[in-house]
């Protein structure tokens, strides 16, 4: 069992909580995920990590309840435990794998939107524990959204937009980040968006326009998070990929996003998942180990 430390409302529908975890905690890196399930009969979540704290022993989750499963979790308390607690899954951020040295040469801008700021999170923690501050913006629909704020305004340079104006400064991210190329003079080597499709979507086209190198994490398509379920099915250039397992972060610019999208319309149905699994073949997961998804 996994002891709940701590668990609050972050902001409206938003929750965080801190899991006493100490083997997952001792191997995360920036980018990964973990598996929960509260009990028996509970389904299994793919959550990404918003902080781990090896010291303590512990793992922070952000989500937002949508589905039956993570609506329960609303309910939970410190002292309360998840049954299981796995991770740390996937790939970490690429940035880990260079040096402090290659990391201090980069010039790096991170957008985030909604409770994709969460997973931003940790990549800003590591890169500010290896001597570098990255700029970083997020955006949410209203003030009241706005999740971490004092938490990375000591890890980066922070610039926050509202869709209504309600903080700082009325627009989407891709508005401020124009805003700062253009009119501001900032070069970036590398943008990393998380957070709802369309907005990465966009964040894309305007990083192709404007020639920064951009990744994206596709956590939002995970659904069991092992590769079996085909959900996370994607085309990065034009090769088959799953988010679960090969990712969660791609090239954003070979992303093929409206296909994503329409392609997790199509899996929330029983008769659109039927659809998929007879259209994709040997293909439509990524556990087979024939397609290249457990690689």
């Amino acid at each position: 069992m996994y002891k709940i430390l701590r668990a609050e409302e972050l902001a409206s529908n938003i929750y965080l909580m801190d899991v006493e975890a100490p083997r997952v905690a001792s191997r995360c890196l920036p980018g990964q995920f973990v598996i929960v399930k509260l009990d028996e009969v509970s389904e299994r979540i793919p959550l990404t990590i918003c902080d781990y704290d090896p010291e303590k022993g512990t793992v922070t989750i952000v989500f937002q309840p949508i589905g039956v499963s993570t609506r329960k979790y609303v309910s939970l308390k410190a002292g309360d435990c998840f049954e299981d607690f796995v991770g740390p899954l996937g790939q970490p951020s690429e940035l880990t794998h260079l040096s402090p040295e290659e990391l201090k040469q980069k010039k790096i801008v991170f957008v985030g939107g909604g409770v994709g700021t969460a997973p931003v999170y940790p990549q800003l923690k590591w890169l500010h524990a290896h001597g570098v501050t990255p700029d970083c913006i997020i955006g949410a629909r209203t003030k009241d959204l706005i999740i971490l704020e004092e938490e990375m305004k000591a890890v980066s340079n922070l610039y926050l937009t509202t869709d209504d104006g309600s903080y700082v400064r009325k627009g989407m991210g891709t508005d401020v980040l124009r805003d700062l190329v253009q009119n501001q003079g900032k070069k970036y080597d590398l943008c990393v968006a998380i957070g709802p499709m369309i907005m990465m979507k966009f964040v894309c086209l305007l990083t192709k326009e404007l020639g920064i190198p951009t990744i994206v994490s596709m956590n939002p398509i995970m659904v069991d998070g092992t590769g079996m379920c085909g959900a996370c099915r994607l085309m990065v250039g034009d090769e088959v990929k799953f988010a679960c397992v090969d990712g969660p972060e791609f090239d954003g610019h070979k992303v093929d996003f409206d296909l994503a999208m329409k392609r997790q319309q199509m899996y929330k149905t029983e008769e659109g998942r039927a659809l998929l699994r007879a259209q994709e073949g040997e293909t439509h997961h990524g556990g087979c180990g024939n397609c290249g998804g457990d690689k």
